[in-house]
Parts: structure tokens; sequence; C-alpha cells
């Protein structure tokens, strides 16, 4: 009779060897090296000499069954001198929605051969090693693990973090049938991992790790246990694993993920996680085998993410995901890679392939196969340095997919070069061909059959099908467009562009004195694509004469065939000072992005301060200055202040302003001519809005301070404001413009009567319907918009879950 932490009297129940004929040489040879004779491979009954070292609870037997209860949710360490289970026999947990861990202090490894069942999560540490065979099923409502490394009580018992250490050889091996319900499943050891059973955790992570030393983490949206000391063994996986989740690790070791037929190794997510697969072998090596697949809860792709010093892809290997990140020191897409991207790509799933540079390597990528696929994936081959293809070898699309050759992946300006020796057939493909190189490096075509009848996108901003760019890494390369105002640019990374900010340095202590890049007499009339980066920081202090006519901001002038996208400036800061009077009024344009826009400007922002001179005739806004060309899906969120014409995006537009906002607050001085979207529109402003605070001395309007051009399906919702001393009835002020000058204004434009706090939607004669102002309830009801507002899942409105106006449907995938 043994007792409890508690001190109550426990029945332990005899030993019963019940061995499997057929279970005993397989697990043997899974096991072997660990020099025990083949009849303990059987295992007993039953675990024996279980006691409570932590926590409290009771272990009570009856034949063929052991039942450990633990109250509440509590957690409990037990020592166990064996814990094995018999074909036949069942271990049940009833541990509520706590956590049990069991150590086993004796000689023996635990061969799982029955049914163990949890209510909780069970923690099963064994040094001599860990097999569930072919009959064993172990089902937990939380957490499985099986773990040849040991840790401490007091941190279990504490919960958080664990550290799991140790320099056992044995292995963890599962033949059987392991599920956690809620829950995760970890198989970890210092050597090895086996996976030739199923596993299944539709709510966690299935993770299979092996390292001396792997920290274990509590995450609800990704993976939790993470090598921290190498061990160079192996995780091998030819069984099922499905989880929302999946983690085969094995740092400088080997991987085989061989899921074979039927993508047996598959993430399946849930609401909060994404489904998600991790290869980890950063300094081993991995053995990809079959189709791996990853899908969110709602059936959209995830993600594979493998990661090897070195790697073999098997002839049929493949991913079915959304995206199949993918990495070595050195690549080479040689013939079997080959085939695996052209495999996956046909099913859909992009891939981004890259030479990391780690290890010493040189961090080239390198293409020696013919890759031909179809579809609408794309494929992205990036490099710490170089990226090749080599001759002879095509790469060939011909369906919509992307191409994206990148050189200095890393941003870090060391000459990464692009050259194509092959060919490139974009020619059936209405796709892209993207080639990114160092600015100091070089480009090589080659090759490329391009699509004669192309087109770009909407909204892409896109002028050629095939495009090489130079990488903008720093504030010098950004500095460095001067030299080529015609040239094809692309960020490469965000770039920190503080030193700007000549308030807290000087030239002489480093700092940037940056010159807008174009101008009236040399406008920028290439391309620039920020990729999604931002410049953070950007700052110019500029001083002015009376008989200056100067454009202002990161480009001063943006010429006809130019062309700005995909970037954002935050934190922004930009003044001017002049040494003019009332009388001698300077001319500028001034605004963060660009001066003077006469080419196309899309997917851009700001965010930060525009400041402008106290007298002259100085178009200022928070993207643009003065608008004659496009701008569209672009915002702004800088505060607008000084004097001149001023707008919370554009401070003159003679252009177009498409589906785009701004929140600024737009407010200055007695000189000021504030309209919360535009200053003075005398082009066309449609499916735009401004909710951003307007504050003019004598006049205001919610979206333009006057209009002599078009506003059309576009609404105001900031407050549209004089100064408090004056009178309600004092000034010109109207909900959408103060001023009408001649221009139109659509019957399905609208303003918010409350929040804008105007009754009429223009300060002077020509007026909208009162019907236009409408209520903020209304307005948060795609029902009082016209017919042209299509808020369908497709249109250009959308009109989220509390939300108090609608936004640009563009917005939501921002």
């Amino acid at each position: 009779m043994a007792h409890s932490s508690s001190g109550r009297p426990v029945l332990l129940v005899p030993w019963r060897r019940r061995p499997s004929q057929q279970a005993v040489p397989l697990i043997a040879v899974l096991l072997g090296g660990l020099s025990l004779p083949d009849a303990a491979w059987a295992g007993g009954g039953l675990p024996q000499g279980g006691h409570y070292v932590a926590g409290a609870g009771t272990i009570a037997g009856a034949p063929g069954a052991l039942v450990i209860t633990q109250p509440g949710s509590s957690r409990g360490v037990i020592d166990w001198g064996s814990f094995s289970i018999g074909r036949g026999n069942t271990v049940m947990f009833d541990n509520g929605a706590g956590a049990t861990l069991n150590r086993v202090t004796g000689c023996a490894p635990s061969t799982l051969l029955g049914n163990l069942n949890a209510t909780g999560s069970v923690y099963l540490i064994n040094p001599q090693g860990i097999v569930v065979g072919r009959s064993g099923v172990i089902s937990t409502g939380g957490r499985f693990v099986a773990s040849t490394l040991d840790l401490p009580d007091t941190a279990f018992v504490n919960g958080g973090t664990l550290t799991l250490s140790g320099t056992s050889s044995a292995k963890v091996v599962n033949l059987g049938k392991i599920s956690s319900s809620g829950g995760d499943v970890f198989l970890i050891a210092r050597d090895v991992v086996v996976n030739e059973g199923s596993v299944s955790a539709p709510n966690g992570t299935a993770e299979y790790v092996v390292g001396q030393q792997v920290m274990l983490s509590d995450s609800s949206s990704g993976r939790q246990v993470f090598v921290q000391t190498g061990s160079k063994g192996t995780v091998t996986d030819r069984g099922a694993t499905q989880a929302a989740q999946i983690n085969l690790e094995a740092a400088d070791g080997n991987i085989y993920a061989l899921a074979g037929r039927g993508s047996r190794i598959r993430a399946t997510g849930t609401a909060i996680r994404d489904g998600h697969i991790w290869l980890v072998a950063d300094n081993g090596h991995i053995k990809q085998q079959g189709t791996i697949a990853a899908t969110n809860v709602d059936g959209s792709g995830g993600t594979v993410d493998t990661l090897a010093a070195t790697l073999t892809l098997s002839h049929d290997a493949a991913v079915r995901a959304r995206l199949w990140n993918v990495s070595t020191p050195d690549f080479t897409v040689d013939r079997a890679t080959a085939h695996a991207f052209a495999r996956s790509l046909n099913q859909g799933t992009s891939v981004d392939a890259s030479a990391t540079g780690t290890a010493g390597a040189a961090g080239d990528l390198t293409v020696t196969s013919n890759l031909d696929r179809k579809g609408p994936a794309s494929l992205s081959l990036a490099a710490a340095h170089d990226v090749t293809i080599v001759q002879g070898t095509t790469i060939r699309n011909t369906g919509s997919g992307n191409l994206l050759l990148r050189a200095d992946a890393g941003s870090i300006d060391n000459a990464g070069s692009v050259a194509n020796y092959g060919t490139i057939d974009w020619s059936r493909s209405t796709g892209t061909v993207s080639a990114l190189y160092d600015m100091n490096g070089t480009y090589t075509p080659g090759t490329i059959l391009a699509n004669s009848t192309w087109t770009a996108a909407p909204f892409s901003g896109l002028v050629t099908q095939v495009t090489g760019y130079k990488l903008v890494n720093s504030l010098t390369d950004l500095q460095h467009i001067s030299a080529d105002l015609a040239g094809n640019y692309a960020l490469g990374k965000n770039i920190d562009a503080s030193a700007t900010d000549l308030s807290s340095h000087s030239v002489s202590s480093g700092g940037v004195d940056f010159i807008p890049l174009g101008s009236a007499a040399t406008p920028f009339s290439g391309q620039f694509d920020g990729m999604g980066h931002v410049i953070d920081h950007f700052s110019q202090q500029e001083m002015y004469s009376p008989s200056e006519t100067r454009s202002a901001g990161l480009f001063g002038e943006i010429g006809t065939s130019g062309v700005v996208r995909n970037v954002g400036m935050t934190n922004s800061a930009l003044t001017a000072f002049q040494d003019a009077d009332f009388n001698n009024p300077i001319t500028i344009t001034y605004g963060i992005l660009a001066g003077r826009n006469l080419g196309l400007i899309t997917y851009t922002s700001t965010t930060g301060f525009r400041g402008a001179p106290h007298y002259g005739n100085v178009p200022i806004g928070g993207l643009v200055g003065l608008n004659d060309g496009v701008i569209e899906r672009s915002w702004s969120s800088a505060s607008v202040g000084g004097a001149g014409e001023a707008g919370g995006l554009v401070g003159i537009n003679t252009g177009l302003i498409l589906q785009s906002f701004t929140t600024s607050n737009v407010g200055g001085d007695v000189f000021l001519e504030p309209g919360g979207l535009v200053g003075i529109n005398s082009g066309t402003v449609s499916q735009s809005y401004a909710s951003g605070g307007v504050l003019g001395l004598f006049a205001a309007g919610g979206l333009a301070y006057s209009n002599s051009g078009v506003i059309e399906q576009s609404f105001a919702a900031g407050p549209v404001l004089g100064p408090s001393y004056q009178g309600p009835a004092y000034g010109t002020y109207g909900g959408i413009v103060a001023y009408g000058a001649g221009g139109t204004i659509a019957s399905n434009v609208y303003w918010d009567k409350q929040t804008t706090t105007r009754t009429v939607s223009t300060g002077d004669v020509s007026q909208l319907p009162a019907s236009n102002g409408l209520t903020t309830a209304q307005m948060s009801n795609p029902a009082s918009f016209d017919a042209s507002w299509n808020f369908s899942p497709t249109g250009v409105w959308a009109l989220p879950a509390g939300a108090t106006h609608p936004v640009l449907r563009w917005q939501l995938g921002q």
C-alpha cells in the first residue's frame, strides 16, 4: 500500500506483463541502443510506484486500470518507478483542466500499448525512452508531452515558460494514435524523435523537437518549442500529423518530413492560429518528401517554412499552401528542386526561395534547371548576394504569376547583382518580372520574352511588365537617386531618415540636408516602388527668398512619366521659413511626399507635420503640395498648418484624386485657406473622403476650401470650425466646401452634419440638398447613400462593424 502526498492510502495495481509478440521486435529496433533485454520492451501492465512529490492527488487501481485524480485545475508532479501500459489496459488522469507531470525514476523505458486518457494535460518524462506502440491510444483534453529531457518541478508547478534539458540518448517514438482535443502534442528528445503513427491536435500545435536543451513556452498563435542548444539529433515523421500548426525542429540535426501520399502532414489552423508548418534545421539537413499542406480554418492557404543548411527534395515533394518559404545558406535550384517548385506553384502555392549567406556561405542563388509552370502563384528567388540563371536554362510561366529576382536580400549595399544568362519567358503570362539589384551592383537582363498584350493591373502603378530596379537601402542611396532621375528604384527596407532633422543635428555633426528629388527643370521621370516599406522621421527645414519658386518634399517634382507607389512616410516633420513679407510673397509647393506631382502616385501615405511660411502663394498638402497628375489609393494623417492653400492631402489639385482619404487636421493663421482633403480644387475628386478637423479664421470646408472643379461620390466627416470667439454665423464655412467657385458638387456627395457641425454643404450660394447632410447614425448605414455607392464585396466602399462612416474597401487589406 502506497500513500499520496496528502497521506491517504492509495492502491497500486500489481505489475502484469502482457507481451505483444508482433510489437516487440519493431519497438526493439526503434529503441535500440538502450542495452535492455527485448522482454522489457513489452512493458508492464500499468505504471508502478507512483507518488506525488508536488501538488496533491490520488492514485487508485483496479483490474486493468489506473485512475489518477487531481483536483480542479491544479498542477501536480508524480514520480514513478516505471510508467508503461500493457495492451488492453487503461490509465486515466482525471485532472480537470490542470496538468500532471509524470517522471520515471527507474531504469526501464515507457512502452504505451494500451490507453492513456486525460481531461487535462499530461507530461511524461522518461530518460530511458518512450514508445507508443501500434496498439497504444493517447487522448487528452490538454497537452500531451513525451520527453526524455527533464525539467524542474518548481518551474512546472509555477507554470509559464519551461526549459527542458538532458543528456539521454534514448528515443521518443510514436507508432500508435495520439490526440489532444484542446491542446498540443510535443515529442521531445535529445537524439531521436520518430512519428510513424498518427498525431492529431486540431486546436493546438504538434511539435517534434530534438536538442540538448529546449524551451517550451505558451503561445496561442505560434510554435511553442524552440531548440536552445542543439544535439545533431534527428526528427522523422513518416506517419500522419494533423494540427492547427506543426513544428519539426532539429536545429543542427536532420529532419525527415516524409509525408508520402495524401498530404499526411497537414496544418489546418484555428480562429486564432493560422495554418503554419515549420521545418527547422538551420544548421542541419532536411529531406522533404510527398505533399505537405497548410490551410487556414476558413479554407484559405497557410504557410510552410523550410529552413536548413542543406536540403533534399524528393521526386514527389510539393507544398500545398498560400506560401512556401524555403531557405539554405547557398541555394541551387536543381532539377529536383525545380520540379518541387513547379508542382507547388501549379497547386497555387507561392514560393519564396532564398540563399541566406549564413554559416560562412557566399549567399548566392543559382538556377541550373528549367522551371516551367502555370497559374497565378508567384515565385521569388532571393539571395544575400547574387542571383544567377545559368546559360541554357529557361524559367517560364503561362499564367498570371509574378517572378521576383532579388539580390542583396539583406539590404546591406554589398554590390549584389542579378544576371540572366538563360531565358525568362513571360510571353504567355499576364504576370510581371522584377529584378532588384544593389545600387553598386549590376543587372544583366539576358533574354526576356515579354507579353506584347500585357496591361498593368488597375492601381498597380506598373509601367512595364519586366522591370529592373536599383535597391535603395539607406538615406545615402535615397539621395543618390538625384544622379539618375529617370531610373527605376525600389526600397530594400525601411529607411531611417532621422539624420535629416537639422533641428537636433547639423551637417558638420553628421546631419543630412536632404535635397528634394527632382525639380521643375529636371523632374523625377522614373519609377519609385517602396515595396511596402516606409521612410521614417524624414525632415526638411527650408529657407526661401521672395524671388524663389521651388517645390519641396521628398520629391521636389514628379514629372509626367514619373511613378511613385507603395511607400509610406512616417513621423515626418517639414517646415519652411522665409524672409518675405506680405508685399513680397514667395511661390513654393510643399508636400511631405512631393512638392508637385504631374505623374502617378498610388498606394502612398504620410504621417507627421507639415508647416509653411506665413505669407505667400503656398500650396501645402499632407501628401502633395500641387497635384497636376493622378493620386490614387493614398492617404495622410499629417497635421497641416501655416499659411497658403492647404489641404489634408493636397494643397491645390488640378488633376485627379481617386479613392483616397485623409484624417489630417488642417489649421493655421489668417492667411490659410483650409480644406479637409484639398485646399483649392479645380480638378476632380472622386470616391474620397476627409475625416480630420478643419480650422479657418474666416472660411473652411470639410473637403475643400474652394471648388471650381468636380467633386463626386465623396464625403466629409471632420469638424469644420472657426475661432471660438466668432459667432456661429460669422465667416464662410461649409460641410463640403467654403466656396463653390463655379464648380460641380455631384448629388452623391455627403457630409455628416453632426460631426462637421455644419448644416449646409457650401459656405456661399451653391448648395446640395439638405438631405445630403446626414446624421452620424445615417452615415453608418449603407442605405443612406445613393445607388452609385457600391458596398458589395467587390465594391469601392465598405462599412465595417462599429464604423461611424464608410471606408474605402482597399483600406481593409492594408
